[in-house]
C-alpha cells in the first residue's frame, strides 16, 4: 500500500534525519548521472527528493506520482512537473523516457509486475532507470520512522532476478544510507562517517537501500534470416526483352 504524500513530503522536507537521507541519495544519482543535458527525467513514486538536480539541465522532468499516493505540487517556486496517475498506465508514450527514477513506488505497490512493464515501456532505447528500494536485511526497512520501513523489501538477488524478467540489463548496484534510522543528535552528525565506511566494507555493515540500475533491453529475434528465390522465375516481361515473331 502506497504511503500518503503528506507524510513523505514531511519526512523529507521537514525532517532532519529525511533531509540527511535526501542527500546521501541525490549524491549517489549524480554520480551515477552526471550529465542528462537534453534529455526527458522521470520519476515514479515519491521520486521529487531526488530530482531537483537535474531541473536544469534536463529538457523536461516529470514526477509521476500514483493515486493512491496522492500528488503534491513540485517543484516549489517553479511551474508544476508533477502529474497524478494510474500506475498500471502511465500517460506517456512508449520510449519517451530517457531517465527514469523509481523511489517508494514499487516496494509500496500492489501489482509491482505492471509497474515494472511501464517503466519497461517509456523507456526509450538506450535508457537508463534506477530503482531505490529497501534493503531486507538493513535497519532501514525495520523502522517505521522512515518510509522505507513501508512495503516489501527486497534482497538484491529478489530484485535483480525481477527485474532480468521484466527484459531490463543489470548495469550496476551499490549499497546506501549506511548510517542508522535514528533521530539521535550522535547518530545523525555520525552519518557521513558511516556512509563512508559502508561503501568501503559494504559486506560487514549493511546499507538500508539498495540503488540498482539498469538498461532497457531489447531481445532479438531468434534464428538466421535466410533468403528464399522462385526456383523458377517467372518470364513476365521476357517478350519484350527477346520478341518473338508473328507465325505467318
Amino acid at each position: 500500500m502506497h504511503l500518503d504524500v503528506q507524510d513523505l513530503r514531511n519526512f523529507y522536507y521537514r525532517s532532519t534525519l529525511g533531509r540527511a537521507a535526501q542527500r546521501i541519495l541525490q549524491d549517489r544519482l549524480v554520480q551515477l548521472w552526471p550529465d542528462v543535458k537534453g534529455q526527458t527525467v522521470a520519476g515514479f513514486g515519491f521520486a521529487v527528493p531526488l530530482l531537483r538536480p537535474f531541473l536544469l539541465d534536463a529538457r523536461r522532468v516529470i514526477a509521476l506520482m500514483p493515486g493512491p499516493q496522492g500528488v503534491m505540487r513540485w517543484p516549489a517556486n517553479m511551474p508544476n512537473v508533477s502529474v497524478l496517475m494510474d500506475e498500471t498506465a502511465w500517460p506517456l508514450e512508449t520510449g519517451h523516457i530517457d531517465r527514469l527514477v523509481v523511489m517508494h513506488g514499487l516496494e509500496t505497490s500492489e501489482q509491482p509486475s505492471i509497474v515494472m512493464d511501464e517503466c519497461w515501456r517509456t523507456l526509450g532505447p538506450g535508457g537508463r532507470a534506477v530503482f531505490v528500494v529497501p534493503n531486507r536485511a538493513g535497519l532501514w526497512s525495520r523502522s517505521d520512522r522512515t518510509p522505507f520501513g513501508f512495503g516489501r523489501p527486497y534482497t538484491l538477488g529478489q530484485l535483480e532476478s525481477q527485474l532480468k524478467k521484466h527484459n531490463f540489463a543489470i548495469e550496476q548496484h551499490m549499497s546506501v544510507l549506511y548510517q542508522l534510522p535514528s533521530t539521535r543528535r550522535f547518530w545523525l552528525k555520525s552519518g557521513p562517517l558511516l556512509e563512508e565506511m559502508g561503501q568501503r566494507m559494504p559486506a560487514i555493515l549493511a546499507g538500508g537501500v539498495f540503488v540498482i540500475e539498469v538498461s532497457k533491453h531489447v531481445q532479438n529475434r531468434r534464428g538466421t534470416p535466410v533468403r528464399k528465390e522462385a526456383a523458377k522465375p517467372l518470364g513476365v516481361l521476357e517478350g519484350l526483352a527477346k520478341p518473338v515473331p508473328k507465325p505467318a
